[in-house]
């Protein structure tokens, strides 16, 4: 299936999961956040929600600092 991540299209495997994917993308899911289709995916939902074919996704790394 083709993903849309970050604005930059890639071709992933069917019943994918968000968890699943950060797996793929080598991704630490403490330090991410992730939005599908412009819904917020809360990190204890990572493991449920399955990805479709044409969703778009923005991860983006949590960076700490002052």
């Amino acid at each position: 299936m083709q993903l849309n991540i970050n604005g930059v299209a890639q071709e992933h495997s069917e019943g994918l999961t968000v968890a699943g994917l950060l797996v793929a993308l080598e991704k630490n899911p403490l330090l991410v956040a992730v939005e599908v289709n412009r819904d917020l995916v809360t990190r204890s939902r990572h493991a449920e929600v399955e990805l479709h074919d044409g969703d778009t996704l923005e991860i983006v790394t949590l960076a700490g600092g002052g």
